[in-house]
Formats: C-alpha cells, structure tokens, sequence
C-alpha cells in the first residue's frame, strides 16, 4: 500500500492505493496556503495509519518550478513558483519528518506521465509526452522509457510559441507574457472570455477550442522537432476540452507542413487525450512511491 500527494494550483489531492494504481481511498484539501495544506494532508495520511493501513512509501508530484537535485541543500523544495504563497516551501522534509517513510518526489506532470504510460493513453511506448493544459500549461517527457531529468525539470508550457495572426492577446505570463502558458492557460482562456474555459458553450467554446488548438499545435510542433516522442497525450480541465485533441491534430499536420514527413504524425492516435483523465495525476504519485522504496 502506498500514499500519494498531488499538489495542484488549486487544490492537492491524497490518495491511499496499491500498486496496481488502484486508488482505494482520497481526500481534496484547498491548496491556499501551504503550511494548512500539508498539516491537513499529513493528517490524512497519520488517520489512516492509526486505522491500521500499512504504508510502504509516499510519493508526491507537485507544481513547480521544485528542486530534484538529490544533492541539493533545497531538495524536496517548492521554489521560484509564480503561487506566491508557495515560494522555497519544504515538502519532502515535512513529509520524511512527520511520517518517517520514504518519499518519492516529482513534478506533478512527470507523475501523470508515468501514469498514463503505465495505465493509459501511452501505454507500451518508450518515448512520449504528457502535456497538461489548466490553471498553467505543464509537460513530462518520457524518452526511453526515462522521464527527463536535468539541471531543472521540463518547463514545456513555458516555450515560445508563434502569435496566431490577429491575436493581439498579450498573454498571461507573469515571465514571458505570450508563452504557451501564456497564451493557452485556464487563466488566459479566462481572462478572454470572461468565463471559466469548462463553463464555455455554443459559438464561444468552437472559437476558444480553435485558439486553444493552434497554441498547442504550435507547442507540440517543438516538442516533435526536439523530443520525436512516439505520442502526445493531452490532459488537465482545458486539456480535456470536447474535440480540442482532433482540432490540434489536425493544426498540428498543418503546421509541421509534412517534414519530416513520417506518417506517424498524420494517424490520429499521435495526439490524443489522456486516458485517466483528472486521476492521472494522483494514479502517478503511487508510482513516485513505489519508486522511492
């Protein structure tokens, strides 16, 4: 048995769940402030314990930008993120010291990736990427069979991507204005239309869809030119958007303009949706788990 901790924009989400992924139990605590949050999630995790359910491991994906470095005096740490009340917040210390287990630690998106090629829409491929489009715009690539690991972490939803004409939209980016976060977030869905991107319907949603589609076809166009991932897999609240997968797939084709010419590219099942939808997530962080026994 293993727990898992998604620390999301909004909220972050426990699970208690076993190593085939299923989930057997969770809870969702609002992710306003970090000191609250973690108190009430290692709570969670200690009333279960008390209730009798072993646990091997915790494994924890949470937003970043977060410090991987195993040697690094601030691993386990929340850093430079733009949720201002979350700057250089130690996550893993306070998991290790309350819980004495070991802990499993990543981005939240590298977790869902894991899952989605464990369980998934990217199940039986060695090299893919997972791209979240919600309250920010997050990516995990897996390359044989590895999630890439570096100096940082992949920051996917902070590449350039190329204006679509007529959009004088500046972009929402508190770094780099019209990134593809920047330019496709839940928040600069938000900011243009007035309404939550889930909530929109009729003319309004097509319009937000195709715009929405050309950023994230702009998007996985670098990531096939510099990752050539076997599959794209696409989730999070806009993410899951009806149709938005076809139409960027359909951008996508456009834009790579038949170089390199694979016909990969063209099939539909190269961009698709996430299969575990919102549970990708927190399925991945019983993976993180299981990886840090």
């Amino acid at each position: 048995m293993f727990g898992g901790v998604e620390i999301g924009g909004t909220k972050v989400i426990c699970v208690v769940g076993d190593e085939s992924g299923e989930i057997l139990d969770s809870t969702r605590i609002p992710a306003g402030d970090p000191d609250n949050a973690i108190e009430t999630a290692l709570d969670y995790f200690r009333r279960a314990i008390e209730a009798g359910t072993k646990l091997e491991a915790i494994g924890i994906g949470s937003f970043g930008p977060i410090e991987l470095r195993r040697e690094h005096p601030r691993y386990g740490w929340i850093t430079t993120t733009p949720k201002l009340a979350w700057i250089n917040t130690d996550v893993v210390g306070r998991f290790v010291a309350a819980l004495g287990l070991p802990v499993g630690f990543d981005t939240d998106v590298n977790a869902a990736a894991l899952a989605e090629g464990r369980w998934g829409a990217a199940r039986g491929l060695r090299s893919y990427v997972y791209l979240t489009l919600g309250t920010g715009v997050g990516g995990g690539a897996v390359i044989a069979g590895s999630v890439i690991h570096g100096l940082g972490h992949t920051e996917i939803g902070h590449i350039a991507v190329a204006r679509r004409p007529g959009d004088e939209y500046p972009g929402i980016c508190p770094y780099h204005g019209d990134c593809l976060e920047g330019m496709a977030s839940g928040p600069a869905l938000e900011a243009r239309f007035g309404q939550r991107a889930e909530t929109l319907t009729g003319p309004r949603q097509i319009v937000a869809t195709a715009l929405v589609a050309y950023y994230l076809a702009n998007g996985c166009r670098s990531l096939v030119y510099s990752m050539a991932p076997e599959r794209i897999v696409i989730g999070g609240g806009v993410g899951l958007m009806p149709g938005l997968a076809s139409a960027a797939h359909a951008e996508l084709v456009t834009q790579l303009a038949g170089y390199p010419g694979l016909p990969e590219h063209a099939d539909p099942l190269f961009l698709v949706p996430a299969a575990l939808g919102s549970m990708a997530g927190p399925a991945g962080t019983l993976l993180l788990a299981q990886g840090a026994v």
